[in-house]
């Protein structure tokens, strides 16, 4: 008897939990809370397209160039390889959780681009976002979700600009050059999707074995390998990718929802979760864990108008590629190598600019600015008049439909 309720309770724990998708806002939220221990454990913020920055400079190292003056990957460190850096083991860390999430949920097939606009978008709109992200020292988390908690005012900077890069890029890709050719169908009745029942336990095993693999792995790195943070890291890591591909968040359709269709309960998550993240740096801080602070310049502002732009023209984000990437979308690959190809292209030009538009530009820290408490103070101010931006737009577009119907 006692066997068969565990039978029963792990077979509903699994549909639960690891096969239905999840809300996305407790998942933002617990990201939020991640993203403060992980900064507190480990150091450094969650963030993934500086690693893209260094895969870029690794590649040209293969293929012969030397880089070793380019001023941009001398701040951004090239010492070591993915799997002896803190970002680049937690990436991985990342892309085994995305694997595990849609390996469990039967989530995972071979879908090509629908047309080459969408090939072009894909490319195109990555390379731009990969530009913009390392132009404005981060992208949808170090400028913007994790770097708003770090107090650092180029990220509000970012954040405003991206928003309009959003909107931007939503009037263009809104114009008929950019919409599906493809032709709808109508159907008499609906039709029962078919599933193969070896594939999805077989899919679900391989989920597991990922998972598994990737725990094992960060095991090994704390407790035999002498490499707590890395190993810490994979398993934060690890923990992001689940919860991205789980509650399925993307910063694009957060924002870029906004615009299109009045939706901004995933924006206000992010809010939320960036506001629980905020009490949670502000404590490591303030026990002597330094801030993340970047510049205040105009390449923050030019940054988050590229990035806003790039990820609606592409479709995804740094997050949501990763995710949709495992679950066989093609076009998202194509958006990840144009992240890369963009943020290698930024740390080629960015000597001929980084004094005018970044390097002489001050870092600004609102806890520095504002002392400690009055810094606090500052950025929850900063979030409740972003909280009321989102619902004014939300307003604007019902107010526009309003107007339309009438």
């Amino acid at each position: 008897m006692l066997k068969g309720f565990c039978v029963d309770y792990f077979k509903q724990f699994r549909q639960t939990y690891m096969v239905n998708f999840w809300r996305p806002t407790p998942a933002v939220i617990a990201l939020g809370v991640l993203a403060a221990y992980y900064f507190g454990i480990t150091g450094t913020y969650w963030a993934v397209t500086g690693e893209f920055t260094r895969w870029g400079g690794h590649i040209l190292q293969f293929f012969g160039v030397d880089i070793s003056n380019w001023g941009y990957y001398k701040i951004m460190k090239m010492e070591g390889t993915s799997l002896t850096r803190i970002d680049g083991v937690m990436i991985i860390g990342m892309f085994a959780g995305c694997i595990a999430a849609a390996f469990w949920g039967n989530n995972v097939k071979l879908r090509m681009p629908a047309s080459n606009i969408r090939i072009a978008q894909a490319l195109i709109g990555g390379i731009i976002a990969g530009f913009g992200a390392r132009l404005g020292m981060g992208c949808n988390l170090a400028s913007l979700f994790t770097g708003i908690p770090q107090f650092s005012l180029h990220a509000w900077f970012f954040t405003l600009a991206m928003i309009i890069g959003v909107y931007l890029g939503t009037k263009v890709t809104m114009l008929p050059f950019f919409q599906s050719k493809i032709k709808l169908q109508k159907v008499s009745c609906s039709k029962e999707l078919e599933k193969d029942e070896t594939q999805v336990k077989s899919f679900f095993k391989f989920g597991t074995f990922v998972f598994i693999a990737a725990i094992i792995w960060a095991l090994y790195l704390i407790f035999f390998a002498n490499s707590q943070k890395l190993g810490i890291a994979v398993l934060f890591g690890c923990a992001f990718g689940l919860l991205i591909a789980k509650a399925q968040i993307c910063f694009t359709s957060a924002f870029r929802d906004i615009f299109t269709t009045g939706r901004n309960e995933l924006a206000i998550a992010i809010i939320i979760g960036m506001a629980v993240s905020t009490i949670g740096v502000f404590s490591y801080i303030m026990i002597g864990t330094p801030a993340k602070i970047m510049w205040a310049g105009p390449n923050a502002i030019l940054g988050g108008l590229l990035f806003g732009f790039g990820i609606v023209l592409a479709g995804g984000c740094e997050c949501g590629w990763m995710y949709r990437a495992v679950e066989g979308q093609v076009h998202f690959w194509i958006v990840g190598i144009g992240n890369v190809i963009g943020a290698t292209f930024l740390a080629f030009t960015w000597d001929s600019f980084s004094i005018s538009l970044a390097t002489s530009w001050p870092k600004i820290n609102l806890l520095e600015s504002f002392g400690s408490y009055g810094g606090l103070f500052m950025n929850y101010i900063l979030l409740f008049l972003l909280f009321l931006l989102i619902l004014k737009l939300e307003r604007n577009y019902k107010q526009k439909l309003k107007n339309k119907g009438n």
